[in-house]
């Protein structure tokens, strides 16, 4: 018993601090599992402290956190800004432990190793952040988040551009960009150079807060601006793509995916005008980018991309792929369009999950 004690207080006493930022905004439906999944964690409780940035919830949001306010260090603050962007930039501010992790109200965390096998890789000093390499397959999830998981991306368009940065069932890989890449057994450990990021930074992403001082985030904090950043002030920078998944839901339908993608474009447009973001997506493959337009007109080649993943994986929501195709170049175009002639930033006041 005595060895079980002593093992227990060494436990916490190496672990290292965690602060977990949680952005919401009439977060309900989703909000509940996520903090459930946290509190099931086998990390030290004392070790972890849960900083929500709430934009302005009507919902039963605050309700929910209220219910794990005795199992969980909850501390809540206010997002005035309403994005979620916003809210990890205030969180940030209020978070005082060595790692930080980023985690949306529609992640689940899938098992109760998950915090542990996240922070293990940052006992290489050379690690800068950690992110899972996967998005969690469930049979039992809706078609969107089956659909997004098995794709591993939420944005089709970057199959196209190979900057995807979780598994991808189609390529077997989880990214396409040039980098690195040393197996650790629980992770991978990543190198990538300049010019040369992925989409990474969001949906469970733990990063050491000594990293994100060096950054200059004012109110808006965007994931990939932020790791852009760190490698613009050296040649290269190393990461850990952790061998586990996570889980992410998406709430809603085929008008909800619309929307989602109409607020991608429209709020980079808003803000690049506003020269708050730093990553240079101009610079992104013009063929590459072709190869989508042309894809979508043709429609062939979504259809065979669906039969590809179907024979690997079967599950029919494969073929919600071509759908999701045409909604993000109609979406994407129209706000391309629409912000030649100017954009504002897309109003939050009804937004739910």
């Amino acid at each position: 018993m005595l060895e079980v004690v002593q093992n227990v207080k060494l436990l916490s006493f190496c672990s290292p601090s965690v602060s977990v930022i949680i952005p919401t905004l009439n977060s309900a439906k989703t909000l509940k599992q996520c903090l459930e999944s946290i509190a099931g964690q086998g990390y030290p409780k004392d070790k972890v402290e849960i900083i929500i940035a709430d934009a302005g919830s009507t919902d039963k949001t605050l309700d929910i956190i209220s219910e794990f306010s005795a199992a969980l260090n909850i501390k809540v603050i206010l997002n005035p800004l309403k994005t979620g962007e916003a809210g990890k930039a205030a969180g940030r501010k209020h978070a005082k432990n060595d790692i930080i992790a980023f985690i949306d109200s529609d992640n689940i965390l899938p098992d109760k190793d998950w915090l542990k096998n996240m922070v293990e890789p940052f006992d290489d000093p050379e690690i800068v952040a950690s992110e899972p390499i996967e998005y969690t397959y469930r049979t039992t999830d809706s078609y969107i988040t089956r659909y997004c998981a098995l794709l591993g991306m939420n944005d089709p368009l970057c199959l196209f551009l190979g900057n995807y940065d979780r598994y991808c069932t189609l390529t077997g890989q989880w990214t396409e960009i040039e980098h690195k890449e040393e197996d650790k057994g629980v992770y991978l450990k990543i190198e990538f150079n300049k010019g040369q990021l992925p989409t990474i930074g969001a949906n469970g992403f733990l990063i050491r807060r000594s990293a994100l001082e060096r950054c200059n985030i004012g109110d808006y904090l965007f994931d990939i601006d932020v790791i852009h950043e760190l490698l613009s002030s050296r040649d290269s920078i190393r990461f850990a793509k952790v061998k586990t998944g996570i889980i992410h839901i998406f709430s809603g339908d085929i008008k909800t995916f619309a929307r989602k993608q109409k607020r991608r474009v429209r709020d980079y447009l808003y803000y690049n005008r506003l020269g708050v973001r730093k990553y240079p997506w101009k610079s992104v493959s013009k063929i590459k980018l072709l190869e989508f337009i042309l894809s979508c007109l043709i429609i062939i080649p979504l259809v065979i991309q669906s039969l590809k993943g179907y024979l690997k994986r079967p599950d029919k929501v494969w073929f919600f792929h071509p759908v999701a195709c045409w909604i993000t170049l109609w979406e994407y175009g129209w706000g391309r369009i629409g912000g030649v002639f100017g954009v504002r930033e897309l109003r939050r006041e009804r937004w739910g999950q």
